[in-house]
């Protein structure tokens, strides 16, 4: 169990400023998360990894010479924000390139993907290699659906190794590539992780029982089994890792292969070297050539006991880039030169407000309006965050309602203060927007980032927008969604309360009913649709690893969805009550 926090909600930031205090030789604070503090030369491609906090030493752990320029840290288990992302990658930027490496979860994938489009608009060249080493998360002929857990050290490394090298951004993509390729991981855990404030584990496990196909962000096993002896589980990793060979592998017998055992937060070293005594006489007795074998923490789950073994398959490129030393706060190799320290003062982030577009009176109403319906929007997330993180659960991390928690409690900050500096509608809604997709991070806070943001940009700062402006504010959110989350109907995400929603919402208004009428009968639409996604089989997200699990549960991207909805609803309706005209 986490037992020493202040308040849950700040955990994660209250832990990197200390991170940075104990660690200020390697890294410093840039808004998103960490970039070194000490220089590197001009031209050089900058490596930035990252993810959700809770993975100790990833990913701040890993910052330094010889390995990642940067890390962008998002909250516990939730992906970075696109804004956070970004941040860290103009820090880091040498002006050679940025090149993404991060373990493939949907809200990275959303996350950096926009943050890399976002600097090639700027003319600032990027790319990208995703991490898929685990391979109980999908079958070999989908590994581009696996997950990343501990494998992501031997990428990143040899990312970094290749950028120290003077390997230009398409080469150091290519070799990353070739790492992610021949690196296969397979673990397990004895029991889940504790958030901190949380009252239960995120899963459990029976006593003297373990689960199969671990996730590092508290997901359930696959499958689950006796706990062995230490000998039994060895041979249960090394039997799986070795029934796949990577391409290119032809036997093992004769192959070289780093071994990497580790710990996912509670396993005590000494455990871990008893299974790995058994671990190395396994592999010599398949022929293998073991190459500097590694057994420690490295990509953890907080508090999870559990372990998982990684198999990095070397060829000649591989194995000398692994030799390049490396200097960060967790993890050093061979001796690196001394290196110059930057001026941290000069890469101080601006955090001037940023100034309120000119509105007209009916709009600064409407923002009134506006701030109501977030500020329901909030309510209704407290309310509902216990049994939102209790359905998210079921097949997922269980972080739902923490992050839409955070997202929203953000958003209605950011409104009110909009608000009261005069915004209008369009403004302050964006505003809203912004916050939330930062500080919620993941995937939801993603998506709600492009539905508020879509509906802002319907109302305008000017006049009092009518149903058909909010109507198409929500369909365009709704298109959005679908465009930047690929997600479809019958995903079992919050598309299928979305869809439904705007397309109810549509013909209402087009059929000529009020604002607050049709979006009643819109929340209704949704809310009987999230209830339909329990029959549903997950295609997209975290919980299509563990499908099965999440049949007879409804999706909780879509419940609150319209639960939210529902409450805004209330709002229009009052609104409405009080005045001769629909606002939004």
């Amino acid at each position: 169990m986490t037992r020493l926090w202040n308040a849950p909600a700040d955990f994660a930031d209250e832990m990197i400023e200390g991170f940075v205090a104990a660690n200020g030789r390697y890294v410093r604070r840039v808004t998103g998360g960490v970039v070194r503090s000490t220089a590197s030369p001009a031209g050089q491609v900058a490596v930035v990894v990252g993810g959700g906090s809770g993975h100790y030493p990833a990913f701040g752990g890993l910052v330094g010479p010889g390995l990642a320029h940067g890390a962008a840290m998002g909250n516990l288990f939730a992906s970075p924000s696109t804004h956070q992302v970004h941040a860290v990658a103009a820090a880091a930027d040498n002006r050679g390139g940025v090149f993404f490496t991060y373990g493939n979860y949907a809200g990275d994938v959303l996350n950096f993907d926009a943050a890399q489009d976002q600097l090639r608009a700027e003319g600032i060249p990027a790319q990208t290699v995703v991490v898929t080493d685990d391979v109980a998360s999908a079958p070999v002929s989908e590994k581009d659906r696996r997950r990343g857990i501990a494998g992501d050290l031997t990428v990143f490394r040899i990312a970094g190794a290749a950028a120290e090298a003077g390997y230009d951004l398409d080469a150091v993509v290519a070799v990353a590539q070739k790492a992610n390729e021949r690196t296969r991981s397979f673990g397990v855990a004895f029991t889940g992780c504790t958030l901190p404030g949380a009252a239960d584990p995120l899963f459990s496990v029976p006593a003297g029982r373990m689960a199969i196909g671990l996730g590092i962000h508290g997901e359930p096993g696959i499958d689950e089994a006796d706990v062995p002896t230490a000998d039994g589980l060895a041979e249960m990793l090394v039997e799986r890792l070795l029934s796949e060979l990577p391409e290119g592998v032809e036997s093992a017998a004769g192959a070289r292969v780093i071994p990497v055992l580790n710990g996912l937060g509670s396993l005590k070293y000494e455990e871990m070297f008893v299974v790995y005594r058994r671990i190395a006489v396994l592999l010599a007795d398949a022929g293998i050539v073991v190459v500097d074998p590694h057994v420690g923490e490295y990509c953890t789950s907080f508090d999870m006991a559990g372990t998982s073994l990684t198999l990095f398959w070397l060829d000649d490129e591989l194995e000398t880039l692994w030799e390049t030393p490396v200097n960060t706060p967790a993890y050093r190799r061979g001796s690196v030169a001394p290196q110059e320290r930057v001026d941290a003062a000069a890469y101080r982030a601006d955090d001037a407000e940023v100034a309120v577009p000119e509105a007209d009176d009916a709009s600064r109403a409407s923002a009134a309006t506006v701030v109501a319906a977030v500020a329901a929007l909030a309510a209704t997330v407290d309310e509902n965050v216990d049994e939102l993180g209790r359905l998210d659960s079921v097949a997922g991390d269980g972080d739902h309602g923490i992050g839409m928690q955070r997202g929203s409690t953000a958003a209605l900050r950011a409104a009110r203060r909009a608000a009261d500096a005069g915004a209008g509608a369009q403004t302050t809604l964006t505003r809203a927007a912004d916050a939330w997709a930062d500080k919620a991070g993941g995937t939801s806070g993603a998506l709600w980032g492009v539905i508020l943001r879509a509906v802002a940009a319907e109302l305008g700062d000017t006049g009092t927008p009518d149903a058909a402006a909010v109507a198409a504010g929500v369909a365009a959110g709704s298109r959005g969604v679908t465009d930047y989350g690929k997600a479809e109907l019958g995903d079992k995400t919050l598309v299928d309360a979305l869809i439904p929603f705007s397309e109810t919402l549509t013909r209402g208004v087009d059929g000529g009913a009020g604002l607050a009428d049709a979006w009643k009968s819109a929340a209704v639409a949704a809310t009987d649709a999230a209830q339909a996604t329990a029959g549903l089989l997950p295609r997209k997200g975290r919980a299509r690893t563990h499908g099965e699990h999440a049949v007879g549960t409804p999706d909780p991207g879509a419940i609150s969805l319209a639960l939210l909805v529902t409450a805004v609803g209330c709002i229009l309706a009052d609104s409405t009550a009080s005045s001769e005209g629909p606002t939004p």
